[in-house]
Protein backbone atom coordinates (compact mmCIF):
# COMPACT_ATOMS: atom_id res chain seq x y z
CA UNK A 1 0.00 0.00 0.00
CA UNK A 2 1.33 3.45 -0.81
CA UNK A 3 2.54 5.32 2.29
CA UNK A 4 0.29 8.36 1.99
CA UNK A 5 -2.72 6.17 1.15
CA UNK A 6 -2.02 4.03 4.20
CA UNK A 7 -1.89 7.11 6.39
CA UNK A 8 -5.12 8.33 4.89
CA UNK A 9 -6.82 5.00 5.63
CA UNK A 10 -5.58 5.04 9.22
CA UNK A 11 -6.83 8.56 9.73
CA UNK A 12 -10.30 7.47 8.66
CA UNK A 13 -10.51 4.65 11.17
CA UNK A 14 -12.79 5.33 14.16
CA UNK A 15 -10.64 6.52 17.03
CA UNK A 16 -12.17 3.96 19.32
CA UNK A 17 -11.13 1.06 17.13
CA UNK A 18 -7.67 2.52 16.64
CA UNK A 19 -6.79 3.47 20.23
CA UNK A 20 -9.16 1.75 22.65
CA UNK A 21 -7.74 -1.76 22.31
CA UNK A 22 -5.26 -3.14 24.84
CA UNK A 23 -2.21 -1.13 25.78
CA UNK A 24 0.29 -3.34 23.98
CA UNK A 25 -1.34 -2.60 20.61
CA UNK A 26 -1.63 1.12 21.43
CA UNK A 27 2.02 1.41 22.41
CA UNK A 28 3.41 -0.55 19.46
CA UNK A 29 1.14 1.22 16.96
CA UNK A 30 2.23 4.59 18.27
CA UNK A 31 5.93 3.74 18.13
CA UNK A 32 5.74 2.19 14.66
CA UNK A 33 3.80 5.15 13.27
CA UNK A 34 6.28 7.58 14.85
CA UNK A 35 9.22 5.75 13.30
CA UNK A 36 7.59 5.59 9.87
CA UNK A 37 6.90 9.32 9.95
CA UNK A 38 10.43 10.13 11.10
CA UNK A 39 12.19 8.12 8.38
CA UNK A 40 9.82 8.58 5.43
CA UNK A 41 12.09 9.51 2.53
CA UNK A 42 11.67 12.86 0.83
CA UNK A 43 13.77 14.37 -1.92
CA UNK A 44 13.14 17.77 -3.43
CA UNK A 45 9.60 17.73 -2.12
CA UNK A 46 8.83 14.21 -3.43
CA UNK A 47 7.49 11.48 -1.15
CA UNK A 48 8.61 7.88 -1.69
CA UNK A 49 5.50 6.99 -3.68
CA UNK A 50 6.64 9.45 -6.35
CA UNK A 51 3.92 12.00 -5.76
CA UNK A 52 4.59 15.64 -4.83
CA UNK A 53 4.57 16.41 -1.11
CA UNK A 54 2.99 19.72 -2.10
CA UNK A 55 -0.13 17.93 -3.27
CA UNK A 56 -2.93 19.30 -1.13
CA UNK A 57 -4.81 16.02 -0.78
CA UNK A 58 -1.70 14.05 0.17
CA UNK A 59 -0.22 16.55 2.62
CA UNK A 60 -3.61 17.09 4.22
CA UNK A 61 -4.07 13.38 4.89
CA UNK A 62 -0.60 13.08 6.45
CA UNK A 63 -1.11 16.24 8.52
CA UNK A 64 -4.45 14.97 9.77
CA UNK A 65 -2.89 11.72 10.95
CA UNK A 66 -0.07 13.57 12.71
CA UNK A 67 -2.50 15.97 14.39
CA UNK A 68 -4.60 13.05 15.58
CA UNK A 69 -1.51 11.30 16.90
CA UNK A 70 -0.38 14.42 18.77
CA UNK A 71 -3.83 14.77 20.35
CA UNK A 72 -3.65 11.15 21.53
CA UNK A 73 -0.15 11.61 22.93
CA UNK A 74 -1.22 14.72 24.85
CA UNK A 75 -4.21 12.81 26.20
CA UNK A 76 -1.83 10.10 27.42
CA UNK A 77 0.31 12.67 29.22
CA UNK A 78 -2.78 14.02 30.97
CA UNK A 79 -4.48 10.70 31.71
CA UNK A 80 -2.29 7.71 30.76
CA UNK A 81 -3.97 4.44 29.75
CA UNK A 82 -1.18 2.47 31.40
CA UNK A 83 0.02 3.50 34.89
CA UNK A 84 3.74 3.00 34.27
CA UNK A 85 4.16 2.96 30.48
CA UNK A 86 1.67 5.56 29.27
CA UNK A 87 3.78 8.67 29.94
CA UNK A 88 7.24 7.25 29.04
CA UNK A 89 5.95 5.81 25.75
CA UNK A 90 4.25 9.08 24.82
CA UNK A 91 7.37 11.14 25.60
CA UNK A 92 9.50 8.69 23.61
CA UNK A 93 7.25 9.06 20.55
CA UNK A 94 7.19 12.85 20.89
CA UNK A 95 10.99 12.99 21.02
CA UNK A 96 10.92 11.41 17.56
CA UNK A 97 7.93 13.24 16.11
CA UNK A 98 8.79 16.79 17.22
CA UNK A 99 11.38 16.96 14.44
CA UNK A 100 8.37 17.52 12.17
CA UNK A 101 7.19 21.17 11.84
CA UNK A 102 3.52 20.14 11.71
CA UNK A 103 3.96 18.15 14.93
CA UNK A 104 5.55 21.11 16.73
CA UNK A 105 2.71 23.33 15.63
CA UNK A 106 0.04 20.81 16.63
CA UNK A 107 1.73 20.13 19.97
CA UNK A 108 1.79 23.82 20.89
CA UNK A 109 -1.81 24.30 19.73
CA UNK A 110 -2.85 21.33 21.87
CA UNK A 111 -1.24 23.08 24.89
CA UNK A 112 1.20 20.22 25.16
CA UNK A 113 4.26 22.22 26.20
CA UNK A 114 2.95 22.73 29.74
CA UNK A 115 2.62 18.94 30.10
CA UNK A 116 6.39 18.55 29.68
CA UNK A 117 7.47 21.08 32.32
CA UNK A 118 6.71 19.00 35.48
CA UNK A 119 8.87 16.16 34.11
CA UNK A 120 12.00 18.35 33.94
CA UNK A 121 13.49 17.48 37.31
CA UNK A 122 16.61 15.63 38.52
CA UNK A 123 16.38 11.86 38.16
CA UNK A 124 18.12 8.95 39.87
CA UNK A 125 16.88 5.60 38.52
CA UNK A 126 17.75 4.40 35.02
CA UNK A 127 14.10 4.52 33.94
CA UNK A 128 13.59 8.05 35.23
CA UNK A 129 16.88 9.20 33.66
CA UNK A 130 15.70 7.98 30.26
CA UNK A 131 12.37 9.76 30.72
CA UNK A 132 14.19 12.94 31.73
CA UNK A 133 16.50 12.68 28.71
CA UNK A 134 13.64 12.25 26.25
CA UNK A 135 11.65 15.05 27.90
CA UNK A 136 14.64 17.41 27.57
CA UNK A 137 15.08 16.21 23.99
CA UNK A 138 11.50 17.33 23.32
CA UNK A 139 12.24 20.74 24.84
CA UNK A 140 15.40 21.02 22.72
CA UNK A 141 13.40 20.33 19.55
CA UNK A 142 10.77 22.87 20.63
CA UNK A 143 13.50 25.48 21.23
CA UNK A 144 13.72 25.81 17.42
CA UNK A 145 10.03 26.77 17.21
CA UNK A 146 9.23 30.36 18.18
CA UNK A 147 5.65 29.87 19.50
CA UNK A 148 6.97 27.14 21.80
CA UNK A 149 9.83 29.39 22.94
CA UNK A 150 7.30 32.07 23.86
CA UNK A 151 5.54 29.60 26.14
CA UNK A 152 8.82 28.35 27.64
CA UNK A 153 9.69 31.96 28.49
CA UNK A 154 6.59 32.35 30.65
CA UNK A 155 6.90 29.04 32.50
CA UNK A 156 9.26 27.50 35.05
CA UNK A 157 11.20 25.73 32.31
CA UNK A 158 14.49 27.60 32.65
CA UNK A 159 14.99 27.13 36.44
CA UNK A 160 14.15 23.45 36.00
CA UNK A 161 16.66 23.03 33.16
CA UNK A 162 19.35 24.78 35.20
CA UNK A 163 18.65 22.55 38.20
CA UNK A 164 18.88 19.43 36.00
CA UNK A 165 22.17 20.42 34.37
CA UNK A 166 23.58 21.38 37.78
CA UNK A 167 22.83 18.04 39.41
CA UNK A 168 22.92 15.50 36.57
CA UNK A 169 25.91 13.22 36.00
CA UNK A 170 24.52 11.47 32.91
CA UNK A 171 26.39 12.84 29.91
CA UNK A 172 23.53 12.57 27.41
CA UNK A 173 21.22 14.48 29.76
CA UNK A 174 23.78 17.22 30.33
CA UNK A 175 24.43 17.46 26.58
CA UNK A 176 20.81 17.91 25.53
CA UNK A 177 20.15 20.46 28.31
CA UNK A 178 23.27 22.47 27.44
CA UNK A 179 22.27 22.48 23.77
CA UNK A 180 18.79 23.67 24.76
CA UNK A 181 20.20 26.46 26.93
CA UNK A 182 22.52 27.49 24.07
CA UNK A 183 19.52 27.75 21.75
CA UNK A 184 17.51 29.82 24.23
CA UNK A 185 20.37 32.10 25.28
CA UNK A 186 19.84 34.74 22.60
CA UNK A 187 16.04 34.72 22.74
CA UNK A 188 13.98 37.19 24.77
CA UNK A 189 15.14 37.60 28.35
CA UNK A 190 16.57 34.09 28.69
CA UNK A 191 20.16 35.38 28.76
CA UNK A 192 19.79 37.68 31.79
CA UNK A 193 17.68 35.03 33.55
CA UNK A 194 20.43 32.45 33.06
CA UNK A 195 22.95 34.82 34.58
CA UNK A 196 20.61 35.49 37.50
CA UNK A 197 20.18 31.74 38.09
CA UNK A 198 23.94 31.31 38.41
CA UNK A 199 24.47 29.45 35.15
CA UNK A 200 27.93 31.02 34.50
CA UNK A 201 29.30 29.34 37.64
CA UNK A 202 27.56 26.06 36.77
CA UNK A 203 29.09 26.08 33.28
CA UNK A 204 32.55 26.62 34.75
CA UNK A 205 31.99 23.64 37.02
CA UNK A 206 30.79 21.49 34.11
CA UNK A 207 33.82 22.43 32.01
CA UNK A 208 36.09 21.16 34.77
CA UNK A 209 34.59 17.65 34.49
CA UNK A 210 35.89 14.91 32.20
CA UNK A 211 33.31 14.67 29.40
CA UNK A 212 34.00 12.46 26.38
CA UNK A 213 31.47 14.10 24.05
CA UNK A 214 33.17 16.75 21.88
CA UNK A 215 29.81 18.32 20.97
CA UNK A 216 29.12 18.86 24.66
CA UNK A 217 32.51 20.50 25.23
CA UNK A 218 31.99 22.80 22.24
CA UNK A 219 28.46 23.68 23.40
CA UNK A 220 29.76 24.49 26.90
CA UNK A 221 32.37 26.84 25.43
CA UNK A 222 29.76 28.58 23.26
CA UNK A 223 27.34 28.85 26.18
CA UNK A 224 30.08 30.32 28.39
CA UNK A 225 30.97 32.97 25.79
CA UNK A 226 27.30 33.86 25.31
CA UNK A 227 26.81 34.25 29.05
CA UNK A 228 29.86 36.51 29.28
CA UNK A 229 28.37 38.73 26.56
CA UNK A 230 25.12 38.93 28.55
CA UNK A 231 26.97 39.91 31.72
CA UNK A 232 28.73 42.71 29.83
CA UNK A 233 25.35 44.05 28.68
CA UNK A 234 23.83 43.96 32.15
CA UNK A 235 23.37 47.21 34.06
CA UNK A 236 25.29 47.77 37.27
CA UNK A 237 22.17 46.94 39.29
CA UNK A 238 21.66 43.68 37.35
CA UNK A 239 25.22 42.69 38.27
CA UNK A 240 24.66 43.71 41.88
CA UNK A 241 21.40 41.74 42.00
CA UNK A 242 23.11 38.64 40.61
CA UNK A 243 25.87 38.93 43.22
CA UNK A 244 23.36 39.18 46.07
CA UNK A 245 21.03 36.42 44.86
CA UNK A 246 23.96 34.03 44.47
CA UNK A 247 25.26 35.00 47.92
CA UNK A 248 28.70 35.76 46.46
CA UNK A 249 29.21 39.14 48.10
CA UNK A 250 32.55 40.88 47.75
CA UNK A 251 33.87 44.43 47.79
CA UNK A 252 33.21 45.09 44.10
CA UNK A 253 33.31 48.85 43.24
CA UNK A 254 29.53 49.41 43.16
CA UNK A 255 29.11 48.69 46.90
CA UNK A 256 31.00 51.86 47.85
CA UNK A 257 29.94 53.97 44.87
CA UNK A 258 27.56 56.77 46.03
CA UNK A 259 26.34 57.26 42.44
CA UNK A 260 25.29 53.59 42.25
CA UNK A 261 23.19 53.94 45.40
CA UNK A 262 21.60 57.23 44.40
CA UNK A 263 20.65 56.03 40.92
CA UNK A 264 19.44 52.57 41.92
CA UNK A 265 17.89 53.02 45.35
CA UNK A 266 14.33 52.68 44.01
CA UNK A 267 15.26 49.34 42.39
CA UNK A 268 15.59 47.87 45.87
CA UNK A 269 11.80 48.12 46.20
CA UNK A 270 11.27 45.50 43.46
CA UNK A 271 9.48 42.26 44.38
CA UNK A 272 8.63 43.48 47.89
CA UNK A 273 12.24 44.41 48.72
CA UNK A 274 13.58 41.03 47.58
CA UNK A 275 17.22 42.14 47.59
CA UNK A 276 16.98 43.43 51.17
CA UNK A 277 15.37 40.18 52.28
CA UNK A 278 18.19 38.17 50.70
CA UNK A 279 20.82 40.39 52.34
CA UNK A 280 19.17 39.77 55.71
CA UNK A 281 19.05 36.02 55.01
CA UNK A 282 22.79 36.11 54.29
CA UNK A 283 23.32 37.59 57.78
CA UNK A 284 21.60 34.49 59.19
CA UNK A 285 23.09 31.78 57.00
CA UNK A 286 26.49 32.76 55.61
CA UNK A 287 29.72 31.60 57.22
CA UNK A 288 31.83 33.87 55.03
CA UNK A 289 33.06 36.94 56.99
CA UNK A 290 33.47 38.97 53.79
CA UNK A 291 29.84 38.30 52.75
CA UNK A 292 28.60 39.24 56.24
CA UNK A 293 30.58 42.48 56.23
CA UNK A 294 29.36 43.49 52.76
CA UNK A 295 25.74 42.63 53.65
CA UNK A 296 25.91 44.85 56.75
CA UNK A 297 27.47 47.67 54.75
CA UNK A 298 24.84 47.43 51.98
CA UNK A 299 22.03 47.59 54.53
CA UNK A 300 23.62 50.70 56.01
CA UNK A 301 23.78 52.24 52.53
CA UNK A 302 20.13 51.50 51.90
CA UNK A 303 19.24 53.20 55.18
CA UNK A 304 21.28 56.25 54.20
CA UNK A 305 19.95 56.67 50.66
CA UNK A 306 16.29 55.61 50.96
CA UNK A 307 13.93 58.13 52.54
CA UNK A 308 12.22 55.36 54.54
CA UNK A 309 15.26 53.12 54.83
CA UNK A 310 15.38 52.87 58.59
CA UNK A 311 11.68 51.98 58.89
CA UNK A 312 11.87 49.39 56.11
CA UNK A 313 14.97 47.65 57.50
CA UNK A 314 13.44 47.62 60.99
CA UNK A 315 10.18 46.16 59.63
CA UNK A 316 12.20 43.37 58.01
CA UNK A 317 13.60 42.45 61.46
CA UNK A 318 17.21 43.14 60.46
CA UNK A 319 18.30 44.94 63.65
CA UNK A 320 18.53 41.84 65.83
CA UNK A 321 20.53 39.96 63.22
CA UNK A 322 22.99 42.82 62.74
CA UNK A 323 23.44 43.32 66.49
CA UNK A 324 24.51 39.69 66.90
CA UNK A 325 27.32 40.33 64.42
CA UNK A 326 28.72 43.17 66.53
CA UNK A 327 30.41 40.44 68.62
CA UNK A 328 31.77 38.58 65.59
CA UNK A 329 35.42 37.48 65.76
CA UNK A 330 36.18 39.15 62.44
CA UNK A 331 36.94 42.88 62.76
CA UNK A 332 35.64 43.67 59.26
CA UNK A 333 32.26 42.20 60.21
CA UNK A 334 32.05 44.03 63.54
CA UNK A 335 33.03 47.36 61.94
CA UNK A 336 30.26 47.20 59.32
CA UNK A 337 27.71 45.78 61.76
CA UNK A 338 28.38 48.78 64.02
CA UNK A 339 27.99 51.18 61.08
CA UNK A 340 24.66 49.59 60.17
CA UNK A 341 23.35 49.77 63.75
CA UNK A 342 24.38 53.42 64.04
CA UNK A 343 22.49 54.30 60.90
CA UNK A 344 19.50 52.30 62.08
CA UNK A 345 19.33 54.40 65.23
CA UNK A 346 20.19 57.75 63.64
CA UNK A 347 18.24 57.43 60.39
CA UNK A 348 19.00 58.96 56.99
CA UNK A 349 19.08 62.55 58.22
CA UNK A 350 22.21 62.04 60.32
CA UNK A 351 23.58 58.88 58.74
CA UNK A 352 25.60 60.79 56.13
CA UNK A 353 27.98 61.95 58.88
CA UNK A 354 29.06 58.37 59.52
CA UNK A 355 31.84 57.07 57.30
CA UNK A 356 32.65 53.45 56.59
Amino acid sequence: MLFSTWLFDVSKLPRRSLWKSNWFIQEKSCKILSLIVSVRPTQNGIIANGESSQSKSKSTSIDDVLKGLVEWLCAQLKNPSHPSRGVPSSISCLSTLLKEPIVRSSFVQADGVKLLIPMISPASTQQSIQLLYETCLCVWLLSYYEPAVEYLATSRTLPRLVEVVKSSTKEKVVRVVVLTLKNLLSKGTFGPQMVELGLPQIVQSLKAQAWSDEDLLEALNQLEEGLKDNIKKMSSFDKYKQEVLLGHLDWSPMHKDPIFWRENISNFEENDFQILRVLITILDTSGDPRALAVACYDLSQFIQHHSSGRLIVNDLKAKERVMKLMNHENTEVTKNALLCIQRLFLGAKYASFLQA
